[in-house]
């Protein structure tokens, strides 16, 4: 299978299985199994999970550099890093707390994988210079 087709299917299985766990915990929600946080939590904290495995499969992705790849692995961890955290944030902390440090968490990991991008075009400039 293409790398193309792996992450179109790939998007695919989350976009159904965000839209099943939504449905999902509605249903419960109105069979009063569950209260609406709890739907919240679930569905918020899903996305989490997905940013966790696109930052696992982002360092397999096939990539033309040296340079390139200690990127995509850089990006992986990080992102993988944040999914985590946000994940954790909308399963134990309250809601406001979850909103907002959950937020920053992915926010972080996207500023430290450009700050990592600045770097290493440092890098091969300083490279390039010598």
């Amino acid at each position: 299978m293409s790398n193309t087709t792996e992450g179109l299917a790939r998007g695919l299985f989350w976009a159904g299985s965000i839209i099943l766990l939504a449905l999902g915990a509605t249903f419960a929600r109105q069979a009063g199994y569950i209260d609406q946080d709890t739907v919240l939590r679930l569905v918020l904290g899903i996305n989490g999970i997905m940013l966790a495995d696109i930052g696992n499969r982002a360092p397999k992705i096939v990539a033309p550099t040296a340079i390139a790849r200690r990127l995509t692995r850089f990006a992986g961890w990080s992102t993988v890093i944040s999914g985590l955290i946000y994940t954790g944030f909308w399963i134990f902390a309250p809601i406001s707390v979850a909103l907002i440090f959950g937020t920053g968490a992915v926010a972080l990991g996207v500023i430290a994988t450009l700050a990592y991008c600045l770097h290493l075009r440092a890098e091969v400039r300083a490279a390039a210079g010598k």
